[in-house]
C-alpha cells in the first residue's frame, strides 16, 4: 500500500503548476506543532480466546543431583493457540515475552514443583537454580528455520514448554522466566550469535559474571547440558554482551494507508495510521507524526496527532490531512512517538509531485 501511494501521487500532481500549490519552508521534524485532527482513537484489548478446548499433556525426563527426574504437565490448548498466535515485536530486547502475564499461572505451578522438590532433597539457594538450568538445558535444542517458517521465532514460555525445545532464546526466556518468578535477580544477556541468562550472585558464587550498578550477574548457559552458574562456553568468552532486564515496555508498531484529494483549492493527502502496542507495558504520551521528505533531515509540510495512551494489546487509528508540496521529489515519513522516542518509522517509495 505504501508504494500504491506514491504512484498515485505521482500520477495525480502533475498538473500541479496550473493549480497554484502553496508550500511550506523546509524545516526540521518538529516536536510540537498546532494540533491536527485525530480520529476514532479506539482500544481493543486482546486476551487469550477460549474458542479451542481441550488440554496438552507433556512429558519430562532430565537428570540432577546424581538422580534421575521425570514430570509431566498438562497446558491448556487455547493459550497455547493464543501465544503461537501473537505478532513475534519487533525488537531485540526479549524480555517483553517474559513480562507477558497470561501464562504466569502456568509458570508459576511448574515453580512450585522445583520448590517442592528442592525443598525434599534439602538444595541450597545455589543448587536450586542449577537444578532449575538442568530440566531447561534437557529440553532438545531445535533450529527455527526447522521448525517454524522464519528464521527467528523466539518463543514464549509455555511455546516452549509444549514445543519441548527450542534454540538458545527459547530456552534462555523460558530460564528466566522461572527464576524471575523464583524471585531471584535475573537478566537476558545478548551476545553476538548468541543469548543466555545472568542471574544475582553474592559471595560464595564463582565464576563469569557481569557488572552493572555494583551488581553481580553470573553467566548461565541454557542450551546442552551439564553447564552451572557462571560456566561460559569457550566461544563466548571476552564478547560483547547487552543485559536486558525483565520489566515490562512498550513496544509500537505502525501500518498506514494514504489517499490523494486535489482540486482547484486544495492538494490534500488523507493519512490513515494504525498504532498497536504489542509490548507488555502501557505506552504514555503517543503521538504520530507524518510529512514529506526534503532530505539532510528536513521536511515538507509536517503534521503530528494529539496524544493518547495506548494500553498493551490496544490499538488506535489516527488520521492526518497533508499538504503536499509542489515539483519536489519526495516520500511520506511516518513515525510514531511515545514520550519524545521514536519508537517506529516507516516510509513509502520515492516520488516526484
Amino acid at each position: 500500500m505504501k508504494r500504491i501511494v506514491a504512484i498515485v501521487l505521482l500520477l495525480a500532481l502533475i498538473t500541479c503548476a496550473f493549480v497554484g500549490c502553496v508550500e511550506k519552508d523546509v524545516i526540521p521534524m518538529p516536536t510540537s506543532t498546532p494540533t491536527p485532527t485525530v480520529h476514532d482513537i479506539r482500544e481493543i484489548v486482546i486476551s487469550p480466546t477460549t474458542q479451542s478446548t481441550g488440554t496438552i499433556d507433556r512429558h519430562y525426563e532430565w537428570s540432577y543431583g546424581g538422580r534421575k527426574w521425570t514430570w509431566d504437565l498438562t497446558l491448556p490448548k487455547s493459550l497455547y493457540e493464543y501465544y503461537k498466535g501473537k505478532p513475534r515485536p519487533p525488537t531485540g530486547d526479549y524480555s517483553v515475552y517474559i513480562t507477558d502475564p497470561y501464562d504466569d499461572a502456568y509458570i508459576e505451578a511448574l515453580i512450585e514443583k522445583f520448590n517442592g522438590a528442592a525443598a525434599k532433597q534439602g538444595y541450597d539457594e545455589y543448587e536450586k537454580v542449577n537444578f532449575v538450568i538442568a530440566f531447561v538445558q534437557s529440553l532438545p535444542h531445535t533450529v527455527d528455520k526447522v521448525t517454524t517458517p522464519f528464521d527467528e521465532y523466539p518463543r514464549y514460555p509455555l511455546e516452549t514448554l509444549v514445543d519441548n525445545g527450542g534454540d538458545c532464546e527459547d530456552t534462555s526466556i523460558l530460564t528466566a522466566a522461572l527464576l524471575d518468578k523464583m524471585d531471584y535477580g535475573v537478566v537476558l544477556i545478548k551476545l553476538p550469535g548468541h543469548m543466555a541468562v545472568g542471574v544475582l550472585g553474592g559471595e560464595g558464587i564463582y565464576g563469569t559474571y557481569y557488572s552493572e550498578n555494583g551488581k553481580k550477574y553470573f553467566y548461565l548457559e541454557t542450551t546442552g547440558e551439564g553447564w552451572n552458574v557462571g560456566e561460559i562456553p569457550n566461544e563466548y568468552k571476552g564478547s560483547s554482551v547487552t543485559l536486558y532486564h525483565l520489566v515490562p515496555r512498550a513496544i509500537l508498531t505502525h501500518d498506514w494507508t494514504a489517499t490523494h484529494t486535489r482540486s482547484i483549492l486544495t492538494d490534500i493527502v488523507t493519512l490513515t495510521v494504525t498504532v498497536k502496542n504489542v509490548g507488555t507495558a502501557t505506552a504514555n504520551n503517543v503521538e504520530v507524526h507524518a510529512a514529506f521528505d526534503a532530505g539532510e533531515n528536513h521536511v515538507y509540510n509536517p503534521k503530528e496527532s494529539e496524544t493518547f495512551n495506548l494500553n498493551p494489546g490496544s490499538k488506535a487509528t489516527v488520521t492526518l490531512y497533508l499538504n503536499v508540496p509542489s515539483d519536489k521529489y519526495t516520500r511520506l515519513i511516518v513515525r510514531t512517538i511515545s514520550g519524545n522516542y521514536l519508537m517506529d518509522e516507516s516510509t513509502s517509495e520515492w516520488f516526484q509531485t
